[in-house]
């Protein structure tokens, strides 16, 4: 007796299938069934055609069907300064040569992040993790491109155009703003219900942050569960402002708060000595590696010091670019010369931009690997 197939929406077949599941499964010549936004099947084709029909067929021959990368720190709008900040040696909110970056409107910011996520997309990355003024436009842009976002609004209580000519003074009035601008978004979530979307929470750095919006942030982040978004030891300036401030480092100060914890992502990360490694290691904190933004200011962080201190590493392209695929070329290369070794291998390194970055955001089951009951997010 002739058994009845299974119906499946899409079919992609005659693929290099690399899983990166927990068993690394890969198959020479696979297929991938896929009904709404759910796989329901994966493994060889002639298995999965004589077990489902499709109304779609997609021909994979000569291609890589693989989990779609999840970039782990962007701010999509300063797509816009590209060009401008190649021989810049500092993060351009730092900086009084691009004033125009502080003042995008809502549709402004609406349609550079469109423009963003279409070409994440085109290189193949499926979540984004993004933070940035008008976080209402780059939720509506995640939204209309198609992409997965992690979405959050920038938290600082330090006004960014003044910052730029070197002031660090702290402004209440700033921050409650901030923090109302992120709770529109929460509510708006709420009532909205986006699958696909979801907000966290982003305070800017320990240095735009005072001690006490920062122990706003984590009363926040205690009743919503999310991740934290920021910035971490970016800059000596950032390092030594703290310090001076506070009688603490950067990481120490987001400890004492009840920030520095696994649900903490934190982008770049550079200026750590060994005791600094140590304890972020300690905390479980995913570091959002940026190579190509820390190589073009002669940077570039310990990731396998902090990987063996127990830290998660992922991947992301942060603003100079939004390729990943560069980005897991010039973080392994990196990571070889500052090390002096032959590590990391490749699939490592492709294991930051997916697997890792699951963990970060606790999105294993719906992404970051390609398995039957996961989302089709590849």
């Amino acid at each position: 007796m002739t058994q009845s197939k299974q119906q499946c929406d899409t079919l992609i077949r005659n693929a290099l299938i690399l899983t990166l599941n927990p068993q690394q499964d890969t198959y020479a010549r696979g297929a991938i069934a896929i009904k709404g936004n759910t796989i329901v099947g994966l493994g060889d084709t002639d298995d999965m055609e004589r077990q489902f029909d499709a109304t779609e067929i997609v021909e994979a021959d000569d291609k890589i069907a693989m989990p779609g990368f999840i970039n782990t720190h962007n701010h999509t709008p300063l797509m816009i300064v590209r060009g401008m900040i190649e021989d810049m040696n500092f993060a351009p909110a730092y900086t009084k040569s691009l004033p125009k970056v502080h003042s995008l409107t809502h549709d402004q910011t609406l349609a550079l992040s469109r423009l963003g996520a279409l070409e994440m997309l085109r290189s193949g990355c499926t979540t984004v993790v993004d933070f940035y003024r008008h976080p209402q436009a780059l939720r509506d842009a995640a939204n209309t491109v198609g992409l997965r976002g992690v979405i959050g609004g920038r938290i600082h209580d330090v006004d960014m155009a003044e910052l730029a000519n070197g002031s660090h003074e702290h402004k209440n009035s700033v921050g409650e703003s901030m923090l109302k601008e992120t709770m529109d978004l929460f509510d708006t979530q709420d009532a909205e219900r986006d699958v696909r979307i979801r907000c966290d929470l982003g305070p800017h750095a320990a240095d735009t942050c005072s001690k006490w919006l920062l122990e706003e942030v984590a009363k926040l982040a205690e009743t919503y569960q999310g991740n934290i978004h920021t910035h971490l030891a970016q800059s000596r300036m950032e390092v030594q402002h703290v310090l001076t401030r506070d009688g603490m480092k950067p990481h120490q100060l987001f400890d004492e708060v009840g920030l520095l914890n696994p649900r903490l992502i934190s982008a770049h990360c550079v200026f750590l000595d060994d005791n600094d490694i140590t304890e972020v290691g300690r905390s479980g904190m995913n570091v959002a590696h940026a190579p190509h933004q820390n190589a073009r200011v002669g940077n570039i962080a310990p990731i396998l010091k902090l990987q063996k201190a127990g830290a998660n590493i992922t991947l992301c392209t942060d603003t100079r670019s939004a390729d990943m695929f560069e980005a897991m070329r010039l973080a392994l290369v990196s990571a070889r010369i500052l090390d002096k070794g032959k590590e990391p291998k490749a699939p490592e390194a492709l294991r930051w931009a997916t697997t890792n970055p699951a963990k970060a955001l606790g999105l294993e089951g719906v992404n970051g690997c390609l398995q039957v009951g996961d989302k089709a997010d590849l």
